[in-house]
C-alpha cells in the first residue's frame, strides 16, 4: 500500500531531491518541521553523506525522522536519548535485513565519491533505478517502527 508519506517521498526523490530530503520531508510535517526546512536540512546528506559513499542518504534522512519524534532538547532526557537510539538501531536491523548493508556504495555497487564512480553511477542510471527501493524501505520501516512505538506513547 502506498501510503501519502511514501508518495511524498518517492514524488520528491523522482523530482530531483536527494534521497535524504525525501524521507525527511515525508515525515516532517506530522513532526513539527516545515517540508521545505526539512530539504533544506538534508541537503548534505545524499550519496552516502556528501556523496562519499557512506552511510545512505535514505538512512540518515530516516535517523533524523527518528530524532525529530525521539530526542530532546534537554541533554539530561537519557530517557529520550535511550529511546532514539534503540529505534535508530532497529531502524538499522530491519534496513540490513532488507538490503544487506545501510553503505550508500555497498548498496548501489559504486563508489560514488570518485568522477569514475559517478560516471558509472549515472551511466548505468543507479539514482534512478537503485535508490528509489532505499527511499521506500526507509519510510515504510519507519511507518511500521511508529505505529508499533506509538502504541507504547
Amino acid at each position: 500500500m502506498i501510503t501519502s508519506r511514501l508518495k511524498t517521498a518517492l514524488s520528491l526523490f523522482s523530482n530531483g531531491f536527494q534521497c535524504s530530503q525525501a524521507v525527511l520531508a515525508s515525515f516532517a510535517p506530522q513532526l513539527g518541521m516545515e517540508e521545505e526546512k526539512a530539504i533544506k536540512v538534508a541537503g548534505a546528506f545524499g550519496g552516502g553523506v556528501g556523496h562519499t559513499g557512506g552511510t545512505c542518504g535514505a538512512v540518515n534522512g530516516a535517523f533524523m525522522v527518528i530524532g525529530l519524534k525521539y530526542a530532546d532538547t534537554d541533554a539530561k532526557n537519557y530517557k529520550a536519548m535511550k529511546k532514539s537510539y534503540a529505534v535508530a538501531r532497529e531502524f538499522i536491523k530491519q534496513f540490513e535485513i532488507l538490503n544487506g548493508s545501510t553503505i550508500c556504495k555497498d548498496l548501489i555497487k559504486c563508489d560514488i565519491s570518485t568522477s569514475e564512480g559517478i560516471k558509472y553511477a549515472i551511466d548505468k542510471n543507479l539514482f534512478t533505478s537503485v535508490c528509489p527501493k532505499f527511499v521506500r524501505n526507509s519510510v515504510e520501516i519507519l511507518e511500521e517502527l511508529f505505529e508499533e512505538l506509538f502504541k507504547e506513547d
